[in-house]
């Protein structure tokens, strides 16, 4: 029989799963591999044995944190997929406000109708067998991951940082072009998307092991960003992380 997989999502835009949805070319080859039984975004059936759970988002709720440890339950493997449900994501900003107000904020006068969470990644709240970075992940890392756990090949994550992949390409440094980046403490595999297309790294792909905060910080600085500035590059998409780390080092560094 064919493995069963299931894809989910909980706090998010759902944008991972578009790009599943993207892979046009290489959808029916995987549909002859495997089964998929659980797709919002793509069938209505729903079934509740699956052997496989990509999940996406980040866990904001009580409900959502029971249906991830259902989830956890039935599937033999978990993947955490893209920048919310690895690194909690842009939605982790909500947890840098009192709770209450983001609810009377976002609900207005039927805050007290929808309970809310700090926000958690998925791998807080369960045990998660691989995550794939990104926002949103890549078609190819996608693709990659999938075959190796149909085959049972093991995984190792990204170390190395966005900077290897824009010398590969040959790409002009942004901060030479008077520019700035904070993908020389980030996590390559997207192929430095970004730079490449002259936008700056903002860290979707969380940090590489032992990041270098005080001289990136000091980087940062000598180019002129302010203090708020340089905080929104480390917390944009990984507030829970960084958030106490990056203000003391801020304001050591920082003048």
């Amino acid at each position: 029989m064919k493995p069963k997989l299931a894809m989910f999502s909980f706090t998010s835009c759902e944008g991972c799963q578009l790009q599943i949805l993207n892979l046009e070319d290489e959808l029916l080859s995987i549909l002859n591999a495997v089964e998929i039984v659980n797709f919002r975004e793509a069938i209505d059936e729903k079934a509740q044995d699956y052997d496989i759970a990509f999940v996406e988002g980040s866990i904001t709720t009580p409900e959502e944190i029971e249906e991830v440890k259902d989830i956890r339950s039935k599937a033999k493997l978990v993947v955490a997929i893209g920048a919310c449900a690895c690194l909690g994501g842009v939605n982790a900003m909500k947890n840098f406000f009192p709770l209450d107000f983001v609810r009377n904020e976002v609900y207005k006068e039927k805050a007290s109708c929808f309970p809310t969470l700090p926000v958690q990644r998925v791998g807080d709240v369960i045990k998660v067998d691989y995550e794939m970075h990104g926002c949103p992940i890549t078609k190819k890392e996608f693709l990659h991951v999938t075959k190796s756990l149909l085959l049972g090949i093991p995984l190792k994550q990204i170390h190395y940082s966005i900077c290897t992949e824009c010398k590969t390409a040959g790409n002009v440094c942004l901060f030479d072009k008077g520019e700035t980046c904070i993908g020389a403490i980030t996590r390559g595999g997207c192929d430095a998307i970004c730079p490449t297309f002259g936008d700056g790294c903002e860290g979707c792909r969380g940090f590489v092991d032992e990041p270098n905060f005080e001289g990136m910080i000091q980087v940062l600085a000598d180019r002129g960003l302010t203090k708020p500035e340089i905080k929104n590059k480390f917390t944009y998409f990984n507030g829970l992380d960084v958030i106490e780390t990056i203000n003391d080092k801020i304001e050591e560094f920082v003048k």
